[in-house]
This record gives structure tokens, sequence and C-alpha cells, in this order.
């Protein structure tokens, strides 16, 4: 196996085995993979545009018990520092983004267990009931814990969620999907099967959701590569996923420590996720970790999608992250790679 062979694999739109995809990821140069993965997106999105969304992000609570070494955000039950909105701030920042034009909440926090079903289902009532919102609410992580705490089945909590208003759900939690990884960075989290499971089942009830990768904390070349082909073989069961992003750990202030992995190792990650992941049909961008140097030039490594405009960030930039973009600011970066900006929803259709 060569990298000539592998590179004659993508032009001929042949699916890349999970060998090939490590040559790629650790011994392909950047102008390879550059001319590989935009081969692949243009074969994807003809047309010279990048979409994004204009949403915002809403931590609801930062009480978790989870403890996972990585994370910066959480405060245990009880402690100082921990707090969880009320329903009138709730629903100040949704009228916020609503004031701007906006579509997509994007609704996630801790693990609080003060919080029961009944507390979310009212939320999102109210939520809908006020605003024409999508809610792109609830990692994994959170609907396998509410279910527990509420003595529900999975497919019920997402049934009644649905019922109240979820839309689809974010990817987060992912992590690394491999279960050696997971016990070192969140040995209290949900398990890889667990994860794919609530996706699978979700999917199955017409709730979409997006997929993520945390890269750049303890897992190998080769843990990365196992978590695209985790995502890839749920996809070709469900084509739930609706997008896919790449964000690099941020150790500041985490119990788990380390560094930041640099923007070459990014753009060659999400090059490498874009061949690898043939039938995810979109790849977002990561502003908020990278900064938009590299996130406009990730536009020409596979990346389609510029994502949301955030307003507000509470989790990562708990870790050290300090990226926020203006919508005008989204709207230049994309201009000044040479692309057409053109919004979307959620659900990745096209708005005037």
């Amino acid at each position: 196996m060569s990298l000539t062979d592998v590179a004659g694999k993508v032009e001929r739109g042949v699916r890349l085995t999970a060998p090939e995809g490590l040559l790629l990821l650790g011994e392909a140069d950047l102008s390879l993979l550059r001319t590989l993965a935009s081969l692949v997106r243009f074969r994807k999105h003809s047309d010279p545009e990048v979409t994004y969304v204009i949403g915002r992000n809403l931590s609801y609570t930062n009480v978790c018990w989870v403890q996972c070494a990585f994370c910066a955000f959480y405060r245990l039950p009880g402690e100082e520092g921990a707090w969880t909105l009320t329903r009138e701030e709730i629903l100040a920042k949704v009228q916020d983004l609503v004031t701007l034009g906006g579509t997509e909440i994007l609704f996630q926090g801790g693990l609080n267990p003060a919080l029961k079903i009944g507390w979310y289902e009212e939320t999102f009532r109210a939520i809908k009931g006020a605003f024409p919102v999508h809610l792109h609410a609830l990692s994994p992580a959170e609907l396998l814990y509410l279910a527990k705490i509420s003595g529900l089945t999975l497919p019920a909590t997402l049934e009644r969620l649905k019922r109240a208003g979820l839309d689809s759900i974010p990817g987060g939690g992912a992590e690394i999907l491999v279960d050696a990884v997971r016990q070192q960075i969140s040995p209290l989290k949900d398990t890889t099967e667990e994860w794919l499971e609530c996706m699978r089942t979700a999917h199955h009830l017409g709730i979409p959701s997006t997929a993520t990768m945390m890269y750049g904390s303890v897992e190998t070349p080769e843990q990365r590569i196992e978590h695209l082909c985790q995502i890839r073989e749920l996809q070709d069961e469900t084509r739930g996923f609706t997008a896919f992003v790449a964000w690099n750990y941020q150790p500041d202030h985490t119990v788990l420590g380390g560094t930041r992995t640099d923007g070459m190792d990014h753009l060659r990650t999400v090059a490498v996720a874009r061949l690898m992941l043939d039938n995810v049909p979109n790849l977002q961008a990561s502003w908020v970790t990278q900064g938009p140097e590299i996130a406009r030039t990730s536009l020409f490594y596979g990346v389609n999608d510029f994502g949301s405009t955030v307003l507000e960030e509470k989790v990562v930039s708990a870790a050290g992250a300090t990226w926020l973009l203006s919508l005008d600011e989204i709207l230049a970066s994309i201009r000044s790679a040479g692309f057409t900006p053109r919004r979307r929803n959620t659900r990745y259709e096209r708005l005037d």
C-alpha cells in the first residue's frame, strides 16, 4: 500500500480502509491532503459556497457530577460557582437570538441530578411556544443520564422530548469513541457503545444529529481513525448524521492538563475526516478553538460549512479557547477564501 494507491482510490470514489486512513494521517503531506479532500468536498458540494447558521450556544447549567478530566466548565452539585439558568433567563437568551434573525439554539449543559425530564419538557415547550427556533439540544451523555434519573427507557425519553420540541441532537460527548481513551479522560461517562446506541435510537425515531471528535488529548493516531470508522459504520446503518466537526482538546485549567495541538494537525485531521467519512454530507469548521485563520484555511481541506455564529460560548472557553467571531467576521472569512457565504438552517436547507 502506497500513498499513490490510496490517492487513486479517492480519485475513483472507492471507500478507504482504516489502515489507508492511518497512512494518510501519518505520512501524507498537507498538499496531497488538500488536493484529495478538496476533490471529495467539491464532489459532494459542487458550488463554491460555504454555509453557516445564525445560532447561539445556550449553556443552561454547569452543574455536573461526571468530573471529566478534560473539562474546566463543570461544578459539582452544591459547589461554589455552580449555577442553573431560570426559565426567564433561558427565554431572554433565545429572544436575543431571534432579534438577530437567528434560527438555531444549541442547548447543552452538565449532568445535573436536580433536573428531571419534566424540567426539560416544560423548558422546550416554553421555547418553542414563544419562538420559531430549531432546538439542537442535549448530547448523548445528557440524554442517557436523563433517562436513568427519570426512570425511563431511552426511546421513551427521546419520544417525550421530541413531542416537547426537540428537533435534533448535537454530537457532543463523543470525544474519542474508543473505550480505552474514554476510561482515561472521562471514566464516569457513557461508553462508546452507549453513545452510538443513543444516536442510533434517535436516528430511528427521526431525530437527526451531528457527530464530533475531540482529538489531541491522550489518543493515538490509530484511535482517531477508529473513531472515524465508528461514525461511518453507524451512518451506513441510519443515515442520521447531518455533519461532522472535529475540534482540538483545550488543556487550560483542566485536571488532565497537557499541551494544545497546532493548526497543522487540525488541517491534517479534518482532511482525513473528509476522506474517511464518505457518507457524511457536511464538514464544519472549528473556529471557536482554531481561530479564523485556520478555520478559513480548512475550507481548502474538505470543510464546506462554517458552523454557527455561537454568540456565547462557556464550555471550551473555560479551558482556554478564546475565539468568538461576529457574523460580519464569519462572512468576511468565507469571502476572503474565495467562497460565497450561504445562510442555512440546522437541517442544511439554504435560506434566502
